[in-house]
C-alpha cells in the first residue's frame, strides 16, 4: 500500500493486504535445533531467518506468504555495518518481495547470546 505522493520504500512495503489462513512464527533467534548460537550478527540472522523459514514450512506456508516482520537488534551499528551480508542471506532465504518491517534496536534480549530476534506473519491464499 503506497499513498500517492509517498516515495517507495527501499526494501520494505509500507502496507500489504491479504486474504488466507494466517501463521504466525514467534521471535527467532539465532539459535540452531541445539541451542547453539552462529557467531555475530549476519550469522545470527542468517540463523533466525532459517528458523523462520522452518517454522513457516510447519505451518504450511513459505517466505513469499510473509506479510509483516519485525527484527529487534541488540547492536544497531552491528546490524549497519553488516547490511550488505545481512541484505544477502534475506534474499536468499526469504527472497527478494516486500513485506512490512520494523526494526528496532533493544538493550537486550531474553537469551544472552541473542543478538537478533525477528517474528512475522504469514498469510496463505485461499
Amino acid at each position: 500500500l503506497l499513498p500517492p505522493g509517498w516515495p517507495r520504500p527501499k526494501g520494505y512495503a509500507n502496507g500489504v493486504t491479504a486474504t488466507g489462513r494466517m501463521v504466525f512464527v514467534a521471535g527467532m533467534v539465532g539459535w540452531d535445533a541445539q541451542g547453539r548460537f552462529a557467531q555475530g550478527m549476519s550469522g545470527q540472522v542468517r540463523q533466525a531467518l532459517q528458523n523462520v523459514v522452518d517454522v513457516l514450512k510447519e505451518g504450511g506456508a513459505a517466505p513469499e506468504h510473509i506479510l509483516r516482520m519485525t527484527w529487534y537488534v541488540t547492536d544497531k551499528q552491528a546490524y549497519l555495518t553488516e547490511s550488505k551480508t545481512i541484505g544477502a542471506a534475506f534474499r536468499e532465504l526469504i527472497g527478494s518481495f516486500n513485506a512490512t518491517m520494523t526494526a528496532v534496536e533493544v538493550s537486550a534480549l531474553m537469551e544472552d547470546e541473542a543478538l537478533v530476534e525477528i517474528e512475522c506473519t504469514a498469510v496463505v491464499p485461499e
